[in-house]
């Protein structure tokens, strides 16, 4: 896809330095680098009083960021360091100033647990929580704790075994209470992380068990810590992890708490332009605008924000951050509809879906949770829905939605992502292949998309839907993958209605006067049928373009019949045949 990449002329020296990656809150105000005052969060968190909080959040959306500057603020290490609040409206409020410093807090990131192998996730989980018991060596030697309570502490500042996770921070909010007279605040940022690893890598059932009961020990029967904060992408069903938990209250994005907390609204964004001297402020909304939390909309991706502000360019900077794996796996395994809807939303188009805000991870097969998992992790948003219970009636977690892909950002990192799930081991010859279309190259159209063909379906084979036993679906994604890139230039069409049938592809040229309108069937060879070859299954394929008169629709879109190319791609395992008339 090809798309205006211009870079953004500054008008005036910036006051402050853009710093790209930090998410250590006291470090960034050291430096005294840009940063959006996000501190009112502290306060709206504390009055609401909710003892566990869960936020849902799509990915670099400061979630770490902001679970830092909470336990900056609340932690006993800090106690009388407030100077990096200075000038922040949490310090503005004496009352606040006076709360700085005064709670143990527990503060635990999820984000590095990726193994492919339960028995590594479980080690990389006590891995993180052992590094906490580090953290509070000052226990080892409290007077405050039982020699039992200290001896525990320095066994799992060294190790801990699976067995020893469930019930660890329990005991670890025990020991601090005992020790500073107080209950800890609990911090744990990307906690679904380990979850979304686990349903990819085939563990999700063990997965499931170790964190059910470490949330029931540490959230729910644990009579020791006061308050709690948990971030991710996705909220994970109750049924799944939170079943036992009565006492959590779940923010996703169409939630009115913390709306502004997340994420950068517009006055934030142009305030900073202003600033840095940047003015093209409608390029600006087109390429990151678009998110929704709650009752406020023009919320901006705080990653993508920052990188613009410092090297003046648009760019699809979210698309160079980690991939969502999990999305990718259940598009690339989707259904045809499923496949349907993603050419509407890239032709810029809304679809009406219903989508839950909880994540179910054993339904995943149904497009319904493809849906909710693209809009939790940002690539959709919801232009408008109503709630409303699986019978029909109102309800809190499942949503009538009508979607769209969220801004020009998103559009370009789905695209990129459609055409990796589809030619990652294919890249030159699939360059090839649509400078071959363009130029009505039959002959080397066949040559790669022969190598396609075979790269492509030997990675299908590996899976759990090897292609060869499910052709139609494979080669119907296939094509769409190929010919995400030509989406500046054509508008891509399949399975639709034209003439008297229902055409396989069809590519409507955005200027009818420079470029030919392209129709293309496939069909798969039926020697039973009668095709003794894949010439003959060609021939089909053409005959059928022609006797159900698909031209219909590019004639009707203003193509001219003489500026209409037309295609039959015939099919038999990795072998394939294209001939044009």
């Amino acid at each position: 896809m090809t798309v205006e990449t211009k870079t953004q002329t500054r008008t005036k020296t910036k006051t402050r330095t853009v710093a790209i990656g930090w998410q250590d809150f006291a470090e960034l105000r050291k430096l005294d680098a840009f940063y959006v005052d996000k501190t009112g969060f502290i306060k709206e968190w504390w009055e609401n009083m909710d003892q566990v909080t869960l936020i849902t959040r799509p990915r670099r959306f400061g979630k770490t960021l902001n679970l830092n500057m909470v336990e900056r603020f609340f932690s006993r290490k800090y106690e009388g360091n407030g100077e990096v609040f200075e000038g922040l409206r949490i310090w503005e409020e004496e009352e606040y100033r006076k709360l700085q410093g005064t709670y143990p807090v527990i503060f635990l990131s999820f984000a590095k647990v990726k193994e492919t192998k339960y028995s590594q996730a479980v080690r990389r989980i006590g891995s993180i929580i052992s590094n906490v018991f580090s953290d509070c060596s000052e226990l080892s030697i409290s007077n405050s704790l039982s020699e039992k309570e200290r001896n525990i502490c320095n066994r799992f500042s060294d190790h801990i075994e699976e067995e020893d996770i469930a019930d660890s921070i329990s005991i670890l909010c025990q020991c601090l209470r005992a020790h500073y007279g107080e209950k800890p605040i609990i911090l744990l940022d990307e906690y679904d992380t380990p979850m979304q690893e686990a349903y990819i890598n085939g563990y999700w059932d063990e997965i499931t068990n170790l964190f059910r009961n470490l949330f029931n020990a540490t959230f729910k029967t644990n009579p020791h810590f006061y308050r709690a904060i948990l971030t991710g992408i996705t909220r994970v069903s109750k049924e799944s992890m939170f079943s036992d938990l009565n006492n959590l209250e779940v923010v996703t994005t169409t939630s009115n708490k913390y709306e502004t907390s997340f994420g950068f609204t517009e006055t934030e964004v142009f305030t900073a332009m202003d600033e840095m001297g940047l003015t093209e402020k409608e390029l600006v909304k087109q390429w990151y605008d678009g998110y929704v939390f709650g009752r406020t909309s023009d919320i901006y991706n705080p990653w993508s924000i920052t990188n613009y502000l410092q090297k003046g360019e648009f760019q699809p900077y979210w698309a160079n951050t980690s991939s969502n794996a999990l999305a990718g796996n259940l598009i690339q395994s989707g259904s045809d509809e499923l496949k349907k809807a993603f050419e509407v939303l890239i032709n810029g188009g809304t679809i009406q879906e219903r989508i839950d805000e909880q994540i179910d991870y054993g339904s995943l097969k149904n497009d319904s949770a493809v849906y909710s998992l693209l809009v939790a992790s940002g690539y959709l948003k919801i232009n408008e829905y109503k709630k409303m219970r699986k019978d029909g009636s109102q309800a809190n977690d499942r949503l009538a939605a009508t979607l769209s892909l969220t801004n020009l950002e998103s559009r370009m990192v789905f695209s990129r992502l459609f055409e990796k799930w589809f030619l990652d081991t294919a890249e030159h010859e699939y360059n090839e292949f649509v400078r071959a279309l363009l130029k009505n190259d039959v002959k080397l159209m066949n040559i790669y998309m022969n190598k396609i063909t075979l790269e492509c379906m030997s990675s299908f084979d590996a899976g759990k839907r090897p292609a060869e036993k499910e052709p139609e679906r494979f080669y119907h994604g296939l094509v769409l993958g190929l010919l995400v890139t030509l989406l500046d230039r054509y508008e891509v069409k399949s399975n639709r209605e034209s003439g008297y049938g229902r055409y396989d592809v069809m590519l409507i040229p955005r200027d009818r006067g420079k470029d030919f309108g392209i129709i293309i069937e496939f069909k798969v060879r039926d020697e039973d049928g009668g095709e003794d070859s894949l010439e003959d299954t060609v021939k089909a394929a053409l005959a059928q373009i022609e006797e159900k008169q698909y031209e219909a629709e590019l004639l009707g879109a203003g193509v001219m019949r003489d500026n209409i190319r037309k295609y039959g791609f015939a099919f038999e395992g990795k072998k394939v045949l294209i001939g044009a008339c």
